[in-house]
């Protein structure tokens, strides 16, 4: 099974449509976050190697940007199909590079293809419009261009949808990319080049650069004048180092950044429905996901019910290597993010938090962490600060609606929120007093390719997902004309 796993991912860079080594013969390791074993290894691209690439995304620019909509939409009709064709092989590398549990990886080819097959449908969507000017001099024709040369940066947590979810709309507004995907998990997006590959994207038009120059290399493109767009999926900290790098040639960015969810249960909510929807909010990735719920104000009316029926839930997950089927909670990425969590709940120990369940690593081998819910959790707490990204809930308990929505916008971030209460209008109101981009209202889950998905705040510039998406690589360009 590993075998046909890692056939889906050519050791190689990705430029101009061919597979190569790295300029100077540099390698990743890639390692198995259940063993912390290396497995794998690909080459380390270089300055020169991006630059290649850039100019390979230049040359193929022009002929795909004047490719027919309906051509372009067929090549990614083609790449989600065989996706679907691919996708148990293609979710078992996603376990063995990433550490997820097998069923989160399935979720997450499943949810990567959808881009592929969602952009298919929109590539021949790019409309412009046509009117009259108010003054009757002239008409305006607004029409829709791509944007050109794009440089996507990916993070290792969806290693699979991050990717597709900057290609297809990229690919359907008829831009080329470089994709660099990030270094602990390079094997998904080398098997993505394969795949575009496969369903006749032509040479040029994708390139694939893992690298553990990520700063030297991205920084390298973004200075280079043929690139003209940045999609960046990452923390925050990143985000800025490479907006200011972008503002040097004043380059396009999209960013989706760091997020602090709050989940809200009020008092008139559904307990039972409340309990369910935060185990997806908290636990979908075991816990490493931007979405991912990371502070839980509750009412004190439902507090006890609440907090029991969590814990007892997140208590009896089965947590092991995620390439077992029995598995629910496989490791984190690596020892430092097992180490941060650690830090995070520690620290609200130290503050006067309980241990509901969990807390601590398991014994053996494998970057582990049990999945863990904190009460009495101090406001204050470092933990409801930071953003966890591991399987841990701590809970606040609250007495009045608007202290709590106070609290859950008392952050620099605006990703996504969650809301569970039994009235609906309240909900509603709720929903738009909560500085967030996104808001699950008695749902634990947002994500949907369909969808506008993005932050406000520090959490992001731009939308991906929807038609918004796909404008994200378009260019308006008006034409004054008369006749």
């Amino acid at each position: 099974m590993k075998d046909s796993a890692l056939a889906l991912a050519p050791t190689g860079l990705l430029i101009g449509g061919q597979w190569r080594p790295a300029d100077g013969g540099g390698v990743i390791e890639v390692y198995d976050p259940s063993t912390a074993e290396p497995f794998a290894q690909v080459p380390d691209a270089t300055v020169d190697d991006a630059l290649a690439a850039v100019g390979a995304a230049a040359q193929a620019g022009p002929s795909w940007a004047a490719t027919a909509p309906r051509e372009r939409a067929e090549v990614l009709r083609r790449a989600f199909e065989l996706m679907t064709e691919r996708a148990e092989p293609l979710a078992r590398l996603i376990v063995m590079e990433n550490g997820k549990a097998l069923r989160d990886a399935r979720g997450e080819v499943a949810y990567a293809a959808e881009f592929f097959r969602w952009y298919a449908e929109e590539a021949v969507r790019a409309s412009g419009s046509i009117g009259t000017a108010p003054a009757g001099a002239n008409r305006i024709l607004v029409v829709r261009q791509p944007v050109g040369v794009c440089v996507l940066v990916t993070p290792w947590n969806f290693p699979a949808a991050m990717a597709t979810r900057k290609i297809g709309p990229a690919l359907a507004a008829g831009c080329t990319v470089v994709l660099k995907p990030a270094s602990d998990t390079p094997l998904t997006a080398l098997a993505m080049g394969a795949i575009l590959a496969d369903a006749g994207v032509p040479p040029g038009v994708v390139n694939v650069l893992p690298s553990r120059r990520s700063g030297a290399v991205v920084s390298a493109m973004l200075h280079d004048p043929r690139v003209r767009k940045l999609s960046f999926t990452g923390s925050t900290e990143v985000g800025r180092i490479l907006l200011r790098e972008a503002a040097d040639r004043v380059v396009n960015t999209s960013m989706e950044l760091g997020g602090n969810a709050p989940f809200l249960v009020l008092d008139d909510a559904d307990v039972d429905a409340a309990i369910a929807g935060a185990m997806v909010a908290k636990m979908r990735n075991g816990g490493e996901a931007c979405t991912s719920a990371n502070r839980f104000y509750v009412h004190r009316r439902v507090a006890d019910e609440f907090s029991r029926g969590l814990a007892e839930a997140m208590a009896k997950l089965v947590v092991g290597p995620g390439l077992d089927p029995a598995t629910e909670v496989g490791p984190l990425v690596n020892e430092p993010a097992v180490d941060k969590v650690d830090e995070l709940v520690s620290g609200a120990l130290d503050g006067g938090a309980r241990v509901l369940t969990g807390a601590g690593r398991p014994d053996g081998r494998g970057w582990y962490y049990r999945p863990t819910v904190l009460a009495d959790v101090d406001p204050a707490a470092a933990i409801l600060r930071e953003e966890i990204f591991g399987p841990v809930a701590p809970l606040v308990v609250f007495d009045d609606v608007e202290d709590a929505v106070a609290q859950a916008n008392d952050t620099d971030f605006g990703l996504v929120s969650y809301l569970y209460t039994g009235d609906l209008a309240r909900g509603l109101r709720v929903a738009e007093a909560l500085e967030a981009g996104m808001v699950g209202l008695n749902r634990g889950l947002v994500s949907d390719p369909a969808a506008p998905f993005g932050g406000v705040k520090q959490s992001g510039i731009g939308r991906e997902g929807g038609h918004d998406g796909l404008l994200e690589y378009l260019e308006s360009k008006y034409i004054a004309a008369s006749w």
